[in-house]
């Protein structure tokens, strides 16, 4: 059986900001397809500019950035975003938009039709747990925290993109709502089988939501392995954040 390709691949990547310091310094790794990568460290260590990098928001400073398996300075960069789903923190909905509207506005930058659109809002809402005929017609501002944010999950797959990326997504929720989040995300992963790579400070997301798991320190990669594994690694800083759960559980 053939090895799965490469979905994002980071060949010595680094980033600066102009004349300003390192945010990246020389990292890489690669996500290959169906795999789930979850990033955590401290904040200001460099977690979100990656995921920026994936979605061309921003370009290396340095090395090379390849989304199947073309640099991502070859890639048309809204078709590059139009093959990505990007669910953020803060969900972003266009609140003078339907939930139907919502949902659906890649496909109908991508010339769907509306039939089409509409047959997708409701496959991908009922996907999240949302019953399509209470919803589709709601506005956000109608929608509780958990049910926004589970639209912005549906919007990131409306288009089917075969990468979705997450920062920070379910942060703002309670413990409660978050955790069942979790539990359907890493459902529809398997199920989809979709490439994920994930921002969170949450080391228990990391360990339900991440194949693997990456700690970024200072810019730089310094720590890369499967959940039970990272969570045993003698590396200080990973000691730092194991540590750190261990007193907020005890908390």
């Amino acid at each position: 059986m053939a090895a799965p390709a490469s979905a994002v691949e980071f060949r010595d990547v680094s980033f600066r900001r102009e004349a300003g310091r390192a945010i990246l310094s020389n990292v890489s790794f690669t996500v290959t397809e169906g795999e789930s990568f979850a990033l955590i460290g401290r904040s200001g260590s460099g977690k979100t500019t990656i995921l920026k990098l994936i979605n061309r928001l921003l370009q290396p400073s340095g090395g090379d950035l390849l989304v199947d398996g073309r640099s991502t300075r070859n890639w048309d960069a809204i078709q590059l975003r139009r093959r990505i789903g990007y669910v953020l923190q803060e969900v972003g909905l266009f609140p003078h938009m339907t939930i139907t509207a919502n949902v659906g506005i890649v496909p109908s930058l991508e010339g769907w039709t509306p039939s089409r659109i509409e047959a997708r809002v409701k496959e991908v809402l009922l996907m999240v747990g949302l019953p399509p005929d209470d919803f589709m017609a709601r506005y956000p501002h109608e929608l509780s925290g958990g049910q926004r944010q589970r639209v912005g999950v549906a919007r990131a797959l409306a288009a089917d993109p075969p990468l979705l990326l997450m920062d920070e997504p379910f942060g703002a929720l309670d413990p409660i709502t978050r955790a069942e989040l979790q539990q359907e995300l890493k459902r529809l992963l398997v199920a989809l089988k979709k490439t994920l790579v994930i921002v969170t400070h949450d080391i228990p997301e990391a360990c339900v939501l991440g194949s693997s798991i990456g700690l970024i320190q200072d810019g730089r990669l310094v720590e890369r392995l499967p959940p039970e594994q990272f969570l045993r690694s003698a590396h200080p800083e990973v000691q730092a954040v194991v540590a750190s759960l261990s007193v907020h559980t005890r908390s």
